[in-house]
């Protein structure tokens, strides 16, 4: 037989070789098309997290932590490895060619046969094709398509610790920002209390108020000193905690950042709940797995139909080597195999069993990634409208208690009232203050969240 007949005996089997996945079906979106209390319009996760986010100190701290960190370097690497892996799934689609050269020689003494010494010599040099399995049941097709789906949902995961990672190096830049703002808070407080206790020392000294007032002021002065201490502690943490997460030690060159109360993102916008299946990573690492399930059903499936595989080569042999390319000489060898399974003791219909189960698996971690997806953009959207009118209330509380403390300490200073009157007002504007701060670190940290939880940050 010449070899242009096997190709033709195994060109009609290639064109008739079929896949055995199952159609997957779309699968429905367990959630509502709006989020409640939401106007709708585009989506402002679209837009990238260095136009989002605005404060340019942040900015510069973001950049670092995408070129240094070692939890997104592990992600990419992850991608890498499973890139890898799917071409070394997807080259057994192709046949292995090997190029080979050999020659022997050999001598037998005369005593082991006719009593005189013969000596041999062979030649060869031969293409081959070594054990290719010819994919007419898809099984080698729909493994490569798994691993492909693999190599998405790696990808997608890489998205979406990097989209993490920019919502931790925020959050972790508004709770220092929020602690020098407290440090500031606690200064004005000592400053003030400080300089009441002057005063009240020198009234004290000519008689005009007791000890009780004097200790009063003095508890004020300590505890505002405990809490500065307590807070320049917190930006030390915040330094470290951005430094593992940046990578590298904070730069002290860095911009200028700003207040809580300055634009530090811009607003979130969160139009309609479809916009998360094509843009959260976590619902497209799920999608992927779901497909690359569907396409193991198909490899199952296809152990049930016979392998057939093909191995061969094509080359010239000769005894001398100067011969080795003459007429005549070439040489060739066929070997097809076929293996039809009859009695496996139910291993493929098990493996059939358990690829159509986690393809169920799948389906519902698939459908629970969009609803825990929908329920985080909600809860968000719902806390973005309660700090507003929180921060709204509280702006006017802190005016109306600055207020009560001015009218407090001057009537105190004027010796009309006792010196409890200024305690209390001084403390509970303190509070009021305080509660400002962290009510704005919220609403920061909200606008990171919801933005994070669109899937921003591409």
């Amino acid at each position: 037989m010449r070899k242009p007949h096997l190709i033709a005996l195994t060109f009609p089997v290639l064109l008739g070789s079929c896949n055995l996945e199952p159609k997957l079906e779309g699968v429905n979106s367990p959630v509502p098309e709006n989020y409640p209390g939401n106007s709708g319009g585009s989506v402002s996760a679209d837009i990238a997290w260095n136009k989002f986010i605005s404060d340019p100190r942040l900015k510069r701290l973001v950049k670092m932590a995408i070129d240094n960190n070692r939890d997104l370097r592990v992600a990419a690497l992850n991608v890498e490895a499973t890139r890898a892996q799917y071409g070394i799934t997807r080259s057994a689609l192709f046949p292995t060619v090997n190029v080979g050269a050999g020659g022997s020689r050999s001598r037998q003494p005369g005593a082991l046969g006719t009593g005189t010494a013969i000596e041999s010599r062979a030649y060869e040099v031969s293409v081959g094709v070594t054990s290719y399995e010819l994919d007419i049941f898809g099984r080698v097709r729909s493994q490569s398509n798994a691993a492909l789906q693999e190599y998405f949902a790696s990808d997608a995961a890489r998205v979406g610790v990097q989209i993490s990672l920019v919502a931790e190096v925020a959050n972790a830049y508004f709770n220092q920002r929020a602690a020098i703002e407290q440090i500031n808070l606690a200064q004005q407080t000592l400053d003030a209390v400080s300089e009441t206790y002057d005063l009240t020392q020198k009234r004290f000294d000519a008689g005009d108020v007791s000890e009780l007032d004097l200790r009063s002021v003095d508890i004020q002065v300590q505890t505002a000193k405990a809490q500065l201490a307590a807070y320049r502690q917190r930006v030390s943490e915040t330094n470290n905690a951005l430094a593992v997460l940046i990578g590298a030690p904070v730069p002290s060159s860095l911009p200028e950042g700003r207040s809580l109360e300055g634009a530090l993102v811009a607003e979130v916008r969160a139009g309609v709940s479809s916009d998360l299946l094509r843009r959260r990573p976590d619902i497209l690492e799920a999608e992927h797995q779901l497909k690359g399930a569907n396409a193991n059903i198909g490899a199952a499936r296809a152990a049930f139909f016979p392998r057939i595989t093909l191995t061969g080569s094509a080359g010239t042999a000769s005894r001398s080597l100067g011969d080795l390319f003459q007429s005549g000489s070439s040489a060739w060898a066929f070997s097809p195999q076929v293996s039809v399974p009859i009695f496996d003791g139910g291993l493929n219909k098990a493996n059939l069993d358990l690829a159509q189960v986690r393809k169920q698996i799948e389906i519902a971690s698939y459908e629970k990634t969009i609803q825990t997806a929908f329920r985080e953009v909600a809860d968000g959207l719902a806390a973005r409208t309660g700090l507003a009118g929180q921060i709204e209330a509280y702006q006017s509380l802190v005016a109306a208690q600055q207020k009560r403390f001015e009218l407090a300490d001057a009537r105190y200073r004027q010796g009309v009232d006792s010196y409890f009157e200024v305690l209390t007002a001084q403390q509970d504007l303190f509070e009021s203050r305080q509660a400002l701060i962290q009510l704005r670190l919220a609403r920061a940290v909200n606008s990171i969240g919801l933005y994070k939880a669109l899937g921003g940050g591409w």
